[in-house]
């Protein structure tokens, strides 16, 4: 396996220097990978990307690839002679690998003759493979694995890259700052347009402006607008607001191949005593959970202390399988890492990234979606955004705005076991 990898005919490029900052990032990933390949017995590692999974190929390349399949052949041996590789099925990915400067070498692959991909392969002469996205890896591209390694063995490697992408670097923690401050742009865009009349799609089409004005490459966002009923989200629809509606999102931009999440909730007028309410409720679950947040402490954990809460008001039901589960989930090239949910004992290391969000649906005010991006520190978590954690409001167009906000509708049942006394922070 110390051997170099063939070149690939009128495809492969020189890649060019580095930027010291990024160099140092990218000897300290190889460095991480190598390690943990150490720890399996691995003598060369294939980072698999579909094309709706590319952090792992993103993660050696800090590329923005299109294809629908690319890979990078990452050998375990750091010497001079062993490479780094990347190939993707579309021609038109090599400029964007060439200029990110990552890796060795770049060529296209053809899914249907992936020699490019093999033939160094091959050449490394490795006993044990780990494959990243195995799982997703088509019969095709496999066989054609297993035919030019018939003395090797073939293990998932998805497990492995997780754990390694898990602690973020300084270098990636300043992209993901920059992703935080474009979530809050995005979220003071979304709630500076609404009002009754307007329809979902228009709202997520002023916060899309918004961030890609800002520099955003993608955008997961899921929306819900209504009352009570409410039970899920959705991508937007052309349902308009009504007053006194909720409008929930989880919104997710992109920046530098890293995603972050804010979640809020906003009415379109002034909010109910039932809003209310249920705003003091995930807040104190929130709360809960980032109390419960340290280097050391396992998913599980933090799940359990924001459950606790809706069960001890009486809730409990609602953060079950019959409604919704995850209290969170991990970020970073991803955007949906490591759950955050009970029973997942995944130890949560200082420098994870993730967002503590308790969304469910209670018969408070239907589903409610509040959260934060996180930091783990060894004295607590690091809110990532600096978004004030409050129950927003839009007076635009409503009667009952344009008198005032400060008062909840008359009539409003009580809840029983539910938070009381308390204000939210509307």
């Amino acid at each position: 396996m110390t051997s170099a990898p063939s070149r690939t005919p009128g495809t492969a490029s020189r890649a060019p220097a580095l930027d010291p900052a990024d160099a140092a990032e990218r000897a300290l990933r190889h460095q991480k990978v190598r390690d943990a390949m150490a720890e399996e017995g691995l003598d060369a590692l294939i980072a698999f990307a579909p094309g709706w999974r590319r952090e792992n190929v993103r993660y050696f390349t800090d590329a923005r690839l299109t294809g629908t399949a690319s890979f990078v052949l990452f050998p375990a041996s750091g010497s001079a002679s062993a490479e780094v590789c990347a190939f993707s099925t579309r021609r038109a990915d090599l400029p964007a690998l060439r200029a990110a400067g990552w890796v060795d070498h770049a060529a296209v692959l053809d899914a249907h003759d992936p020699s490019a991909l093999t033939e160094p392969l091959r050449d490394l002469r490795p006993r044990r493979v780990g494959v990243a996205h195995l799982e997703l890896l088509p019969g095709l591209l496999a066989e054609a694995l297993r035919r030019a390694l018939p003395d090797a063995e073939l293990v998932s490697a998805s497990a492995l890259m997780d754990r390694v992408r898990m602690v973020k670097s300084d270098w990636e923690l300043a992209r993901m700052r920059r992703s935080a401050a474009v979530c809050a742009a995005g979220w003071q865009a979304f709630v500076d347009v609404l009002e009754p009349g307007l329809p979902e799609y228009r709202i997520v089409a002023e916060v899309e402006a918004e961030i890609k004005r800002l520099g955003a490459e993608d955008n997961f966002m899921l929306i819900a607008s209504g009352g009570d009923e409410v039970r899920g989200m959705t991508a937007p629809t052309p349902r308009s607001l009504e007053a006194g509606d909720m409008v929930r999102t989880e919104l997710t931009p992109q920046m530098d191949g890293y995603w972050l999440q804010i979640c809020r909730s906003a009415v379109v007028g002034p909010p109910s005593d039932g809003q209310r309410r249920s705003f003091d409720l995930f807040n104190e679950s929130v709360e809960a959970g980032m109390a419960a947040t340290r280097p050391g402490v396992t998913a599980h954990d933090v799940a359990k202390a924001q459950n606790d809460v809706f069960r001890k008001y009486g809730y409990g039901e609602y953060c079950t399988s019959k409604y919704t589960r995850v209290r969170g989930h991990g970020h970073g090239l991803h955007l949906d890492e490591t759950p955050i949910i009970e029973g997942n004992e995944t130890v949560l290391p200082e420098n994870a990234v993730f967002i503590i969000h308790p969304n469910t649906y209670t018969p408070l005010a239907g589903y409610h979606v509040l959260g934060d991006p996180v930091r783990v520190t060894k004295d607590g978590p690091e809110v990532l955004i600096a978004t004030e954690r409050k129950l927003f409001h839009s007076d635009k167009g409503s009667s009952a705005g344009r008198a005032g906000a400060a008062g909840a509708p008359a009539g409003a049942a009580e809840e029983p076991g539910t938070p009381s006394g308390k204000e939210s922070a509307a």
